[in-house]
């Protein structure tokens, strides 16, 4: 649910967040909390820039996610939805029957009290977890495997969901959220739902300030900054990019060249491309 504050000022006026009144309001589990606070300044290991517009922002500490679901045929019950600063969607802690606690992605629809379960034969419901090949065409799912027992990589974002299209032999046909259709091991695992927090797209910031507790710095420009600084940069007033395409600050082609390894071993699981309609 999205919440619009009145505009007692300027920052306010479009100023769009989303409602946490359904999330737990204490402090997260102890036990599943990560070393130190989580800091990304955008610094190699020389303390040189090397990923910009980083820095500043709210301290944060790492939840330890459960991204194998290697905990088979135990179940366990939903204590309560928590919201999480390093991720867009909100999580989950499980309450297992064996005493043991883990933090999930919370799915859409996904219930304080509700049991989940991980296994070959698991229930197609929200929150539960089950090789591919066993979760029936055109079923909405999420936090899926790419390798056997390696853990989730794809579809993790809030509001994200990919769909099973068919199932031929050891592999699965999945359409992904960015409208890539690749072949997937039918053994590999998923979660059954869409990513909760589905409003998180449609927010507005609002004001710069809110950027930088996020940790983002300002982004100028390529034509607003010295020809030293960028291929852009230069001219006198102002001077439009002034090439026969557009470069990256790095002198590489921008703006819709491939930059995926022609050689990569897995580009024979790719069946449609993302950027093709």
């Amino acid at each position: 649910m999205l919440i619009k504050q009145k505009p007692t000022n300027n920052s306010n006026r479009h100023y769009l967040r989303v409602g946490h009144g359904h999330l737990h309001t204490g402090a997260p589990e102890k036990s599943l909390l990560a070393g130190g606070h989580l800091k990304r300044q955008g610094r190699g290991a020389f303390g040189h820039v090397t990923v910009r517009h980083r820095g500043g922002g709210v301290k944060r500490r790492l939840r330890v996610i459960d991204w194998k679901r290697d905990k088979r045929d135990i179940p366990a019950v939903v204590q309560r939805i928590e919201y999480d600063p390093n991720r867009s969607a909100d999580i989950a802690l499980l309450f297992y029957k064996d005493g043991e606690k883990r933090y999930i992605l919370a799915p859409e629809n996904l219930e304080v009290g509700q049991e989940v379960l991980a296994g070959q034969a698991a229930e197609v419901k929200p929150g539960n977890a089950m090789p591919l090949k066993n979760i029936p065409v055109g079923v909405p799912i999420h936090n899926i495997e790419t390798r056997v027992g390696k853990g989730a990589q794809l579809v993790r974002g809030a509001g994200t969901a990919a769909m099973i299209q068919a199932k031929e032999g050891n592999f699965i046909t999945i359409a992904l959220p960015s409208r890539e259709v690749r072949l997937i091991n039918a053994e590999c695992f998923a979660t059954i739902g869409q990513v909760g927090n589905v409003d998180w797209k449609n927010q507005k910031i609002g004001k710069a300030g809110r950027k930088r507790l996020m940790g983002i710095r300002p982004t100028v420009r390529g034509t607003a900054q010295h020809p030293g600084s960028h291929p852009h940069g230069g001219g006198e007033g102002r001077s439009g990019v002034g090439l026969k395409y557009p470069k990256t600050p790095w002198g590489k082609h921008a703006h819709g060249t491939k930059t995926r390894n022609k050689k990569k071993t897995t580009n024979k699981y790719i069946i449609k491309d993302r950027r093709k309609k």
